[in-house]
């Protein structure tokens, strides 16, 4: 038994009464509004079993779960597989030898073709109503905003803040000139983006929304410039990489984030080969919990794995990622192992439980200045013995790829933390030899956002009234978004067949101090309002970052934004097995530590000739 609420049983009552009225226009129409006797008979007798049909079709057709206020493209899809279906019946019906007079035979064709538009015509003249009084209660109380825009997602936008009702839109603006005049929701493309200079303070404009999700950052720079220009408040729509994930919806707009600004063009991912590489795989991450380790869990997650294995010492960050899990992926089987990477009968006792076909290793040390004095052997258990751990255990577990996270400080490196990430792609690269496991490893640059960074760091200081500290007025970092990082991680581990490095095309660097500044403005204040301090560079710091080192050159790879750094011959046997004597030794010191580092990687420079170098700005050198 179908039951209805009272909304359901009106709109019901509304379909009979239209089908009734569609019925008689029908044969009102066939005989030129002039329907004879003899007819009006026919129409009344098969009236009574034809409206009684249509009814029972309406009802299982499920034309009574939609709210006519949203009415939209899927309601009237059902209304019409409703109406055809009791046509055919009708007609059936129809065909079979009879006593009384026949049904005309344009009545068939005529009454759906009614039918339809009566009951579609008014729901969607429902939901304008709606709409248009909404707009008229509300629309002198809502913000007036500008969309700058007008594609995809202004549509999308529009008809989420015609039901909001907090904004009132006044018009849309959009470089495409064949775009002016026409309209959107009913809402006029204004103009180009430029002239919000002067359609902002005439028409008294307070905010814009820029719904350019697919564009790149220039573009979005400058329509953040332009509303700059014109005194009004700027909001956005979430990234094009956020929307295709499915982690927000157009509708949520926020404000204008560094992402924006200094993010790129998205990454275009060979969807299908990833899908075919971790679909009901069981893959383990290292450091699950961290900024690259989480991104990585969150991408390949999409690509439904059959299982996903955290290994994070961090307990908190472990239980965070696995409570995000647990409420956004419960469909994903998900393993918690806390663990240290250096405890090689944990790592062991992980992958023999959990047979994983891909590791992906993230764990590791990676704060320059804190790794660089007292805790420098830290850095080099953690990052070279704990990859040594994890590699050792993929090759006695049968894992098919190892794909190591590495860094750009590796290149080069002046500082102990680089030399360590240096060492670990080295270790990965001996390991190789004789091996079928296939290590890739992938170097990038500095997130945006990443535990550690600088952005945290500048919103601290800027909250705090500033000044925000800046350790050199020329340093300057490669700077990418966590997503981003993570998706070319994921190509890369795909692509690589074993032994390379690959590099991301990181873009243009970035000199941290304009990023102070950008930052700044960001959160409503001028530079005089915070102020910039210049504090010198840190131990082990270099003034820029390289991506490849000397002696190394890079080849093309299908995917336009990794390539392959082809690098030194990989280590031989005997200088893997006194490496790792050396790494199994007691603490030797700061000091022993650098001095070994430089006898093991050939391109680390240790800080101390360094120092004074840093001091002065200096054009980068040839990587």
């Amino acid at each position: 038994m179908i039951l209805l609420n009272p909304r359901s049983a009106a709109a019901l009552a509304h379909d009979i009464l239209a089908a009734i009225a569609a019925w008689y226009l029908a044969f009102w129409l066939r005989f030129n509004t002039e329907i004879p006797e003899a007819s009006l008979n026919t129409l009344v007798s098969a009236m009574l079993w034809v409206v009684p049909l249509q009814t029972a079709i309406f009802l299982v057709s499920g034309m009574y779960r939609g709210i006519w206020r949203y009415a939209s493209v899927a309601d009237l899809q059902r209304i019409t597989l409703a109406v055809v279906l009791s046509t055919l019946v009708i007609t059936l019906v129809l065909l079979l030898p009879q006593q009384e007079p026949p049904v005309p035979r344009s009545v068939p064709l005529l009454d759906p073709i009614l039918l339809i538009l009566i009951l579609g015509g008014s729901r969607l003249g429902y939901r304008v109503w709606k709409e248009q009084r909404l707009r008229n209660v509300l629309g002198s109380r809502g913000r007036p905003v500008v969309i700058l825009g007008a594609g995809d997602a202004a549509a999308d936008l529009l008809k989420n803040l015609a039901r909001a009702g907090d904004w009132r839109v006044l018009g849309l603006l959009d470089d495409d000139p064949a775009k002016r005049g026409r309209q959107i929701q009913g809402v006029n493309v204004l103009g180009t983006l430029e002239e919000l200079v002067d359609l902002g303070p005439r028409l008294g404009v307070e905010l814009a929304i820029i719904a350019m999700p697919s564009a790149s950052h220039q573009s979005r720079r400058r329509a953040l410039e332009i509303c700059r220009r014109a005194g009004v408040e700027a909001l956005t729509v979430p990234s094009y990489q956020d929307l295709v994930s499915g982690k927000v919806t157009v509708s949520q707009v926020r404000n204008i984030e560094l992402d924006d600004l200094l993010g790129r063009d998205p990454v275009l991912l060979d969807e299908s080969g990833l899908q075919q590489w971790i679909r009901g795989r069981s893959i383990l991450i290292t450091g699950a919990g961290g900024s690259i380790g989480s991104e990585l869990c969150r991408q390949i997650a999409r690509f439904e794995p059959a299982q996903l294995v955290l290994y994070e010492h961090n307990e908190f960050a472990l239980y965070r990622i696995e409570q995000e899990f647990a409420e956004r992926y419960p469909h994903i089987q998900l393993n918690c192992v806390i663990g240290d990477v250096k405890n090689a009968a944990r790592v062991a006792e992980a992958l023999a439980a959990h047979r994983p076909q891909t590791v992906f290793h993230a764990a590791a040390y990676k704060h320059v200045p804190l790794m660089e004095e007292g805790n420098a052997w830290e850095a080099i258990q953690n990052n070279v013995l704990g990859t040594w751990r994890v590699a050792e255990a993929a090759i006695a577990h049968g894992v098919e790829k190892f794909v190591l996270v590495s860094t750009d400080k590796a290149v080069n490196p002046t500082n102990v933390m680089g030399a360590s990430k240096r060492l670990a792609e080295i270790v990965c690269q001996g390991l190789q030899a004789g091996n079928p496991i296939r290590f890739v490893i992938v170097r990038f640059g500095n997130v945006l956002g990443s535990t550690g960074s600088v952005i945290p760091k500048f919103r601290e200081q800027i909250a705090r009234g500033g000044p925000i500290t800046v350790t050199h007025p020329e340093i300057t970092r490669y700077f990418m978004s966590i997503p981003e990082a993570a998706q070319l991680v994921l190509q890369a581990g795909f692509m690589g067949t074993g032994g390379e490095i690959f590099v991301l095309d990181m873009g243009e660097p970035v000199k941290i101090v304009e990023l102070a500044r950008e930052l700044t403005r960001l959160s409503g204040y001028g530079e005089q309002d915070i102020g910039i301090e210049f504090i010198g560079l840190r131990p082990g710091e270099k003034l820029y970052e390289e991506l490849l080192a000397d002696g190394e050159h890079t080849l093309p790879t299908p995917h336009p934004k990794l390539r392959i750094a082809k690098s030194r011959t990989a280590p031989d046997a005997c200088w893997m097995k006194d490496l790792f004597a050396w790494l199994q030794q007691a603490n030797p010191g700061t000091e022993q530590v650098r001095h070994e580092l430089a006898a093991r990687v050939p391109d680390y420079t240790p800080q101390a000739t360094t120092t004074a170098a840093a001091e002065t700005p200096a054009a980068p050198q040839p990587g």
